[in-house]
């Protein structure tokens, strides 16, 4: 279907078709979807990329023009698109879809791409060389597990910003990923590894991408939405 004529509810059945937790199933999928990504998140209310950025921009003090920044699961490219509006400009992007990549190559923003499926594969980005380090959206089960955090953590320079920004997916799986994960961001800061700047919450993350046509039309509006939580850390300046 074309981009323009998509509906929510086509949006809906694109979320809904991958649930194969087989990593290789979901690039597939990605790989497929690449080209209505963006058009289908915008329809669910997706405000994951400004979550992240605006709780950034609230918190990074250096040049933006001069930052390095690393877009891990970077999709289409969505969030180069929205961070070169505000001054940066030197962005690399990694992410486990060929296809999304293919996206993100057309905006013409980053100096490079690679393609890694995270967690499966080491991430591809040099120990301590980026200003900022982004990830939005792929915290959730079934796609970046836990363990990544810690990746993230060492591409960014002593003193440098990682930024993540995650849906509260509901279900047992969600709220078991987030315990985990908040468990790891906690170790890490006991380790000397990073500080937290903190931490900022929405109610209105986007519309729940997983009920059904009847569920939605019984819930009003504001019920129809998962909450979100952007997390950002900075990184020791000496490991203690």
């Amino acid at each position: 279907m074309a981009e323009s004529c998509r509906t929510q509810e086509d949006a809906r059945a694109a979320f809904q078709t991958c649930k194969s937790p087989d990593a290789k199933d979901r690039v597939q999928f990605y790989d497929s979807w690449a080209e209505n990504y963006e058009k289908d998140h915008s329809l669910m209310s997706y405000r994951a990329p400004h979550l992240g950025i605006d709780f950034l921009l609230d918190n990074f003090s250096g040049s933006r023009g001069a930052a390095r920044v690393l877009d891990v699961a970077c999709g289409s490219g969505w969030i180069a698109k929205l961070m070169v509006e505000l001054g940066f400009k030197h962005f690399v992007g990694v992410d486990g879809s060929q296809g999304m990549l293919d996206q993100a190559a057309k905006t013409g923003l980053y100096k490079e791409l690679k393609l890694a499926l995270l967690g499966t594969e080491p991430l591809p980005a040099q120990t301590g060389a980026f200003d900022v380090v982004i990830i939005v959206g792929a915290l959730d089960p079934g796609f970046a597990p836990v363990s990544v955090v810690r990746e993230l953590c060492h591409a960014a320079k002593p003193g440098g910003l990682v930024c993540m920004s995650r849906g509260d997916h509901r279900g047992a799986a969600g709220l078991d990923y987030k315990k985990d994960l908040e468990r790891e961001l906690q170790l890490m800061q006991e380790e000397g590894l990073w500080s937290p700047v903190g931490l900022k919450h929405t109610d209105r993350y986007m519309e729940d991408p997983h009920l059904n046509t009847q569920r939605v039309q019984e819930l009003q509006q504001d019920q129809r939405f998962i909450s979100g939580t952007a997390y950002l850390y900075k990184k020791a300046l000496i490991k203690i």
